[in-house]
């Protein structure tokens, strides 16, 4: 049975919670991850698709962070037995419920251009 973990507890044991927050950002960290994650947050996605939802991304780098992502078991690479061979990624479930993250992040991006931008 997997043990339920009391958060605010957590946060008052300061070591756990900083604990927990580097295991976090281990997984996240850099620039490209999140944005990567958020391209296939909705579809899954080729190579191509996503360094076009990306952006400045190289494809060396977009390579190397998708493979970080699915050893950290948040994506998921498909290759389809098609001619010429079709490899698309999605996220697991574990990437999935990244979403309430996500849009924390979203919400708390605008509010925070908004109010930088009225300084």
């Amino acid at each position: 049975m997997e043990e339920k973990i009391d958060l605010e507890t957590l946060k008052k044991c300061s070591a756990s919670y900083i604990i927990a927050v580097n295991d976090t950002l281990n997984v996240f960290g850099g620039k490209w991850k999140l944005p990567i994650i958020a391209a296939l947050m909705h579809d899954n996605k080729r190579f191509k698709d996503i360094l076009q939802y990306v952006g400045k991304i190289t494809p060396r780098m977009l390579s190397k962070e998708l493979k970080e992502l699915e050893l950290n078991g948040i994506l998921v690479r498909k290759v389809y037995n098609t001619t010429p061979v079709l490899i698309e990624y999605e996220l697991n479930e574990s990437g999935k419920n990244l979403t309430s993250v996500l849009d924390t992040m979203l919400e708390w991006g605008l509010e925070h251009r908004k109010r930088s931008l009225l300084k």
